[in-house]
């Protein structure tokens, strides 16, 4: 008798084959069999139809603090998710001498917009070097599986000191080489840097390794050679992608394994993209394993009252209100006298970022539902503001009051240009681009992407309205089989006897993802954005149902992921 079966399902089984109605008997951790008619189990799972998928492997997330305090891992826990790997862009807390601590936390602050004060309490040091960080981690329990990676600031600050900023001296350089190295060693998936200069501290420096050497970039690639294993993973500054080859070709012929960049289309240079394309093409055919990491729609800003920003967040009326409590404030915004200052003063951002992100009036758009990822330009506020003929603020301002005062606006900062997501249509099914940038952990109070394994299914295989959809099978495709075997976790990601027991039952009739909205649920109840699904029957990790009915069952089987894992013979 079988410890677990899922039985009468649709399997998709992550390979990019066509579905098939199958069951899927489990014993322990190990999936045994998927075929029709298996023998009892223990517990069994009637799939009634529903998807089985393998469980989603999310490559792109930042949980280096939170995966100290919160065992379920939201939002990823709630959205099918049996495997992430953290350690993103090139922030994180190891290695961290203790008198770098807070350096570490300003840096994620500004980087991922994650409360410093939240890390502050929320971090249980229990580590200096990044092999204790792992031995740290190996102790405790979740709802998934997590790995992670050497980030470059925290290793600069680590080696560096107050030096972290200036350029490496060799012995500094040799010296970092032998901590990825021993690193990697110790069970990291790879190394991570940023070469954005939208990556910055809370301080407004930009992050340690922004402009690193070739010198500095090689001798990292030598100690991932050296280690035997590792992804160099780059947070890149979208419109040097094109130049940033050189040194990615170098790097990837070092290591021999894959380099993936973060491809997305800014405004500047809407079509840049198909360019990356052609360069990938000719890295891919020189035997160079390079990658794009892309997202599933636009990186969108969310923006309401007690969110980081709003549009009228540099109007002098607005910073005469800062420090209200939630009460004064929906209080404050209630009076007319308010909205009209609100409405009539022009406002000082500090930057010219700033002010487009705010006061862009044709791509801010009142955000009320999951259609709404798509929004037609007619919809944005300057759009409504035409139809009824009044300000554009005015339509924001009436948005952000609306639903209790907790009203929405979406600003697509990436992946809009051209108002449609068609060229995400053409990146998720190129040959080198993965998926990717949901960045589930971080961007607290203006992003809520952490549920986009949840959102491929159900938008591009289900509801995509202004353009052509995409087949559900290879949407799973590129959440399991594909993200896990870039990171070389091959025991996962497909549902097949000998494989890894993660699972999904997935309802596609009723799936969906909530309106995200702010919760003070992080240490010293400071604010993030959640957005939870709707039509998860049951997700397994290693073999154990950690979510039943949309709802955590309380068991945490989730470890740490040491280094790559190999496929079952």
């Amino acid at each position: 008798m079988h410890d677990l079966v899922i039985r009468n399902g649709n399997v998709i089984d992550g390979s990019g084959s066509p579905g098939r109605q199958a069951d899927v008997a489990i014993d322990g951790e190990t999936i045994v069999a998927v075929e029709p008619g298996v023998g009892s189990g223990h517990r069994e799972i009637d799939a009634g139809g529903r998807l089985v998928t393998p469980g989603f492997v999310d490559t792109h997330t930042h949980y280096d603090a939170q995966a100290t305090w919160d065992p379920e891992l939201t939002p990823s826990g709630w959205h099918g998710v049996t495997t992430a790997v953290m350690g993103n862009c090139g922030v994180g807390f190891a290695p961290a001498a203790p008198d770098r601590r807070e350096f570490l936390i300003q840096l994620m602050e500004g980087v991922e917009d994650i409360p410093g004060a939240a890390l502050t309490d929320g971090i249980q040091w229990g580590w200096e070097s990044f092999p204790e960080y792992l031995d740290d981690l190996d102790r405790r329990e979740w709802v998934l599986d997590l790995g992670t990676q050497v980030p470059h600031g925290a290793l600069r600050a680590y080696v560096m000191g107050e030096r972290v900023l200036d350029d490496p001296t060799a012995a500094d350089i040799a010296q970092m080489a032998q901590l990825v190295t021993a690193g990697l060693s110790a069970g990291a998936l790879g190394f991570s840097t940023s070469r954005t200069p939208l990556h910055k501290a809370a301080d407004g420096e930009l992050v340690p390794g922004t402009h690193a050497s070739h010198d500095e970039l090689v001798a990292l690639a030598e100690a991932i050679r050296s280690a035997g294993h590792g992804v160099f993973q780059v947070a890149s500054h979208h419109p040097d992608v094109p130049e940033s080859f050189e040194w990615m070709r170098s790097v990837a012929a070092i290591t021999n394994g894959p380099v993936v960049f973060n491809l997305n289309q800014p405004d500047t240079a809407p079509d840049l993209w198909r360019e990356d394309l052609r360069l990938l093409d000719e890295a891919q055919a020189d035997g160079l394993n390079i990658l794009a990491q892309v997202s599933g729609r636009p990186v969108g800003i969310l923006q309401s009252w007690a969110a980081t920003i709003n549009p009228f967040m540099y109007h002098p009326t607005w910073q005469k209100l800062a420090g209200l409590t939630d009460a004064e404030l929906a209080a404050a915004l209630s009076q007319a006298s308010i909205r009209e200052s609100l409405l009539s003063e022009q406002p000082h951002a500090p930057t010219s970022f700033l002010t487009s992100i705010t006061q862009s009036w044709d791509k801010l758009y009142p955000f009320s539902g999951e259609a709404d990822y798509e929004p037609d330009p007619s919809a944005s506020c300057a759009g409504v503001a035409a139809q009824r003929g009044v300000s554009p603020a005015e339509i924001a301002f009436d948005q952000l009051m609306s639903n209790n005062g907790n009203g929405l606006l979406y600003f697509p900062l990436f992946n809009y240009s051209n108002h449609n997501v068609d060229h995400l249509w053409e990146l998720h099914q190129h040959d080198h681009t993965r998926m990717g940038l949901a960045d589930a952990g971080a961007h607290c109070g203006t992003i809520a992407d952490g549920g986009m394994p949840t959102f491929m299914l159900q938008f591009w295989a289900r509801d995509r309205e202004r353009g052509a959809r995409l087949p559900l099978e290879w949407l799973v495709h590129r959440q399991t089989r594909q993200t896990a075997s870039m990171y070389g976790l091959n025991d996962r990601g497909l549902l097949a006897p000998g494989m890894r027991a993660d699972v999904n039952v997935i309802d596609l009739d009723e799936l969906s993802v909530e309106l995200p909205h702010l919760v003070g649920d992080l240490p010293t109840g400071a604010k993030r954005y959640v957005q939870r699904a709707v039509g998860y029957g049951a997700t397994v990790c290693r073999g154990t149902v950690t979510v039943s009915g949309d709802e955590f069952t309380g068991d945490r089987p989730g470890r740490l992921v040491r280094g790559p894992q190999t496929a079952p013979r």
